[in-house]
């Protein structure tokens, strides 16, 4: 059920996703096939598209500009003041590693890192709230931070996002774990991006068809159960089987 965007993404809401690709004709037909994901080009950012699930947008692809740059998965997090909210990243430790920049009439847009060096963006929107439709079956249900010093990087988001957070009317996507409890210990801290999945252990063998690869095989967390896996270029993100899915 598609909602009323613009009031649910408060700052520190994760709004919206993208991968940056080499081959974004090739993310059509891999994230196409595996989640049912039909696409729109979208003008403004040429090479870029995005992805609709029942005609709502859940996320983006983008050309790479630049080869050297890794393939990923990025998660946005909704603010009504980018440039104020990378300041306030910036003074807390983090790095502003694009700063601010209008995206046409569809928002503002960052990229910053955490005292860590985890890499996630800023979303001031505009035309666009972000996901049209998320917490269901082929959209975004959940961010996991992997850190390395877990209980710093709780003040660190406590104090940037308290209200999305900790305030009362707070229901949060993202958590917060140990790079080594999935990943080996030298992998940099990251934000992984979750999907939803109806069986998270049958959609691993539609990944592997289509050329990706099982980074983990199927665990159990406190919101469900996840796999870890790669598209057929390399981009990192989890699927998730999450019971009693709530649409909010």
């Amino acid at each position: 059920m598609a909602e009323n965007r613009a009031a649910a993404y408060t700052e520190g809401v994760p709004c919206w996703v993208d991968a940056q690709l080499s081959d974004v004709e090739a993310g059509r037909r891999f994230y196409g096939e595996l989640f049912g994901w039909t696409f729109e080009d979208r003008p403004e950012v040429p090479g870029s598209c995005w992805a609709r699930r029942e005609g709502e947008a859940v996320a983006g692809l983008a050309r790479k500009t630049d080869g050297r740059l890794p393939t990923v998965w990025t998660v946005y997090f909704a603010t009504p003041d980018a440039e104020g909210l990378a300041d306030r990243i910036h003074a807390a430790g983090g790095q502003v590693v694009t700063t601010p920049v209008p995206l046409a009439d569809l928002g503002t847009s960052a990229l910053v890192t955490d005292p860590e060096g985890a890499v996630f963006g800023l979303w001031e929107p505009a035309g666009h709230p972000g996901f049209g439709r998320r917490h269901e079956t082929g959209t975004f249900v959940w961010a996991e931070l992997y850190a390395r010093d877990t209980e710093a990087a709780n003040v660190f988001y406590g104090e940037l996002f308290h209200e999305a957070l900790f305030g009362p009317d707070a229901e949060p996507d993202f958590g917060r774990a140990p790079v080594s409890e999935v990943f080996p210990a030298e992998m940099p801290p990251h934000f992984l991006v979750h999907f939803g999945v109806d069986d998270c252990e049958a959609v691993l063998g539609t990944v592997s068809r289509l050329g990706g690869r099982i980074q983990a095989p199927p665990f159990e967390t406190s919101y469900g159960r996840v796999a870890v896996v790669t598209d057929n270029q390399g981009a990192s993100f989890a699927v998730l089987e999450r019971l009693n899915q709530t649409e909010r």
